[in-house]
């Protein structure tokens, strides 16, 4: 079981990662990444906030990977995502506001 820290371009998503010190913590981004971060899956690949079906893919990509708690790091994540919380917790994942 993990935690899904977006931003992952950002300096914030890696202090906030060094704070928390959880094992299984994972970084998220949507924006361009290295090529290089992502096939050593240290970083992964997150949905667009912009597209249509985003609620669809995050919940998805949290229930592949076992994630239950996400720290959405961008404001445009977390209003999203936000909307739908109530569908989130039912799934045993939670939401937090950095």
């Amino acid at each position: 079981m993990g935690i899904l820290i977006t931003a992952a371009s950002t300096a914030k998503a890696h202090q906030l990662k060094n704070k928390l010190n959880a094992p299984n913590t994972v970084l998220g981004d949507f924006e361009d990444l290295p090529e290089l971060l992502l096939k050593s899956k240290s970083i992964i690949k997150l949905a667009n906030p912009n597209a249509e079906n985003y609620i669809h893919l995050m919940l998805s990509l949290c229930l592949d990977n076992d994630i239950i708690g996400i720290y959405p790091l961008r404001e445009l994540e977390f209003n999203k995502l936000q909307e739908a919380k109530q569908l989130f917790e039912e799934y045993g994942i939670e939401l937090f506001k950095v």
